[in-house]
């Protein structure tokens, strides 16, 4: 809506002098109600006693005393005047009106008490006495309207003035509420991706500002956590692909140059074809771990008899590292990825052959609500410095002599291929030496 204001201190002083407008403008047609009310009353109070007076007097004989009241007439039951007070020349009641009479009544008309006097408003009491007469006393009116109308200027000059009030006392207390917020929008706009660890005015208090205000602050920090380990993933993955890209860039300029050695150039293209290969497997490594952060990992739902898979997957790794591999336990099935669970192993295998163990035993169990993959080595273990960290990418352990060191993403593949399958990993070490990596899936995943 074009007409609220932009800003929210705008608005809320807006609003605020709304509401603020007509609770004022109730308030004072309540209290002008009430006013008019308490003088009709004292109006119709002060008739009731000169009417019970007056009556007093009439019924005993005597209507001297309605001449001489101010504002009074005694009618017959057909309409004549009996008595009417000095001061009125005219009838304060036609004979019709006298006539329908019945009990008391309150009226207010305007008369014209005096020949050639402006009418002007009276109220009027009647009353039919029990002799079948009709008392009917009166007063001015005039007083009464004069100051209702009066009190009705009065409070249409005072309303305006007390919304201005309330609007500039509204608007100072808003803005003084929200300072804060200005300062934290300069200060937030004046932050940039190369201050990262540039934070937040403190705002005092525990109110909805300043909580406010914290929570940017810590969103601030985590967003700092996450972009300092962007930006080591980046420069820890260039590192990574540079070293094989300059083999793969020699091993291709010495077939080049050795062009008349045909065995040094198979020997170079070799060579090269290795780091190619090796590139391709980082490259799919970066690629996986880029989808686990997203969420994006598929991984089938096939029954897998997790002990033949170890067994199976034994003999290949055995042959491939140099180690010897052994699968024990009980039979469990369970609804996963075969080839995202051999990858798994294979990855544990892997990082226990290059800290320099010599065996590896995978052991599999099943409980009442999990199921259980236990990988020990008997290696050197993890180092107490990384355990907190070895999930983390790029975090590689001390590799053993003759052993070539991995990137430092095997773990954290297995704990994004375990987190797709909806199960947890965890890492410790064996008394007295040795590493064991434990993987535990949930009992919705056995068949």
């Amino acid at each position: 809506m074009r007409w609220l204001p932009r800003s929210l201190r705008g608005r809320i002083v807006l609003g605020f002098a709304l509401g603020a407008s007509a609770a004022l403008v109730l308030c004072l047609v309540f209290l002008y109600m009430l006013l008019d009310r308490q003088l009709g009353a004292a109006l119709d109070s002060g008739l009731t006693g000169r009417a019970a007076d007056l009556t007093t007097a009439s019924t005993g004989g005597d209507v001297s005393v309605i001449r001489r009241d101010p504002m009074a007439q005694l009618y017959t039951s057909d309409g004549s005047v009996v008595a009417s007070s000095a001061s009125l020349d005219g009838r304060l009641l036609d004979v019709r009106e006298v006539r329908v009479v019945d009990g008391e009544a309150f009226s207010t008309r305007r008369l014209s008490l005096r020949q050639g006097q402006v009418a002007e408003p009276v109220r009027l009491l009647s009353r039919q006495l029990t002799d079948g007469r009709v008392l009917t006393v009166g007063v001015s009116a005039g007083p009464v309207e004069a100051a209702g109308v009066r009190l009705l200027v009065v409070l249409l000059v005072a309303a305006p003035l007390l919304v201005g009030i309330l609007s500039a006392a509204g608007w100072l207390v808003v803005r003084a509420a929200l300072r804060p917020v200005g300062v934290l929008t300069k200060e937030a706009a004046a932050i940039s991706s190369f201050d990262t660890d540039r934070r937040l005015p403190t705002v005092p208090g525990d109110d909805e500002i300043a909580r406010l205000a914290r929570t940017l602050d810590d969103m601030l920090a985590r967003l700092d956590v996450a972009f300092a380990r962007e930006r080591t993933f980046v420069d820890d993955a260039s590192h990574e692909l540079r070293t094989p890209i300059a083999v793969l860039r020699g091993e291709i300029e010495l077939a080049l140059s050795a062009a008349d050695d045909p065995a040094e150039v198979e020997r170079s293209l070799r060579a090269a074809l290795g780091q190619a290969d090796r590139l391709a497997e980082l490259a799919d490594d970066l690629l996986l771990l880029a989808r686990a952060q997203d969420g994006r990992v598929v991984v089938e739902r096939k029954p897998v008899d997790v002990l033949d898979l170890a067994a199976a997957e034994a003999g290949a790794l055995e042959r491939a590292l140099g180690l010897r591999v052994a699968a024990s336990g009980a039979p469990v099935v369970v609804a996963g990825d075969a080839n995202r669970l051999r990858q798994v192993l294979a990855n544990l295998a892997a990082n226990s052959a290059a800290a320099g163990a010599a065996t590896v035993q995978v052991h599999v169990s099943r409980g009442r609500d999990t199921v259980t993959i236990e990988v020990s080595d008997d290696g050197p273990g993890f180092p107490p410095h990384l355990m907190a960290s070895a999930f983390e990418r790029f975090v590689r352990g001390d590799h053993a002599p003759g052993r070539q060191a991995g990137a430092g993403l095997g773990l954290s593949i297995v704990h994004a291929l375990v987190t797709a399958h909806r199960g947890t990993v965890t890492i410790g070490n064996a008394h007295p030496h040795g590493a064991v990596v434990t993987i535990t899936l949930p009992a919705d995943l056995v068949d």
